[in-house]
């Protein structure tokens, strides 16, 4: 293997996400976000569609949001005690930019949708590939904010839109802490013909 390869194979092998609690300042933006947008494009799509698209929220748009989503949970939960909204709050309120990545898959004659929902998660893992490589971080979240449509009006989303994953993103406090992973022997299987 190259030196790049085996850089490659180790970030791969060790990548972990950061809480969204644990994203500060600064984020990227401008030439930054935009190239890790474009590779965030650069999955797997069949058919050139381009099943999903981003929402960029930063600043005082995202704390705005933010607010939206805390007026749409309160609505929800009128029984909710104070405590029970602060921490509610602070599940939606990590990093200082959100990207959401809005999956647009729809019936298509020859690509199904199940190929097309599988290309926005996958631009949305490239999406964390992307903010890791130029030293930032992102946590892939979704929750209840990814299934209310009180959130998707908010969002300006279509009929038929659904959020694949708010990329919570900005710069790590602390570094990643490793967690369990599956037993290889648990999840792979070797078909004999």
């Amino acid at each position: 293997m190259t030196q790049t390869s085996t850089e490659l194979m180790t970030y791969l092998s060790a990548r972990r996400s950061i809480p969204a609690a644990r994203l500060i300042e600064p984020a990227p933006s401008g030439a930054e976000l935009e190239r890790i947008l474009t590779v965030a494009a650069r999955v797997p799509d069949h058919g050139k569609l381009a099943p999903w698209r981003f929402i960029v929220l930063a600043g005082a748009d995202r704390n705005a949001f933010v607010d939206r989503l805390m007026e749409i949970w309160r609505t929800n939960n009128p029984d909710a005690s104070e405590e029970a909204g602060r921490i509610e709050r602070g599940k939606r309120d990590g990093g200082p930019l959100l990207v959401v990545v809005v999956s647009r898959a729809g019936e298509h004659p020859k690509i199904p949708v199940w190929e097309q929902e599988l290309s926005a998660g996958a631009a949305c893992m490239n999406f964390i590939h992307a903010t890791n490589a130029l030293g930032y971080a992102a946590q892939w979240l979704t929750g209840w904010p990814a299934y209310d449509r009180d959130v998707a009006a908010v969002l300006g989303m279509e009929e038929g839109e659904r959020i694949a994953g708010y990329m919570h993103v900005g710069t790590p406090d602390e570094g990643p802490i490793e967690r369990d992973r599956p037993d290889l022997a648990d999840i792979v299987s070797h078909w004999r013909g």
